[in-house]
């Protein structure tokens, strides 16, 4: 482990020695358990940020809308996506 050293707020401070003494663990594991909590959090968010996932979101939106605009509704089913998985494997199979 690499040691730190911090500086809280008084009320962090407090509130710290709380959670610490109800949860009977050391002041450090609260604040390793809060970094990690928030390391799982930022993780889910894709590199670029918020815009980037807008911006995917947008373009999936888009896409559906323009599927759905030409009359071609998107339907399929778990079993046609395996279907279409294999058959590409066994193609790629045999061509090697």
């Amino acid at each position: 482990m690499v040691r730190k050293q911090i500086y809280l707020p008084r009320c962090q401070d407090q509130a710290l020695k709380h959670m610490a003494r109800e949860r009977g663990v050391t002041e450090a594991e609260i604040i390793r358990q809060a970094l990690e909590r928030e390391a799982e959090r930022t993780a889910s968010i894709p590199h670029g940020g918020v815009a980037a996932w807008d911006e995917i979101m947008q373009f999936l939106q888009e896409r559906k809308e323009a599927l759905i605009g030409k009359g071609r509704p998107v339907v399929w089913n778990r079993q046609e996506l395996y279907e279409e998985r294999e058959s590409r494997w066994i193609k790629s199979r045999d061509e090697e």
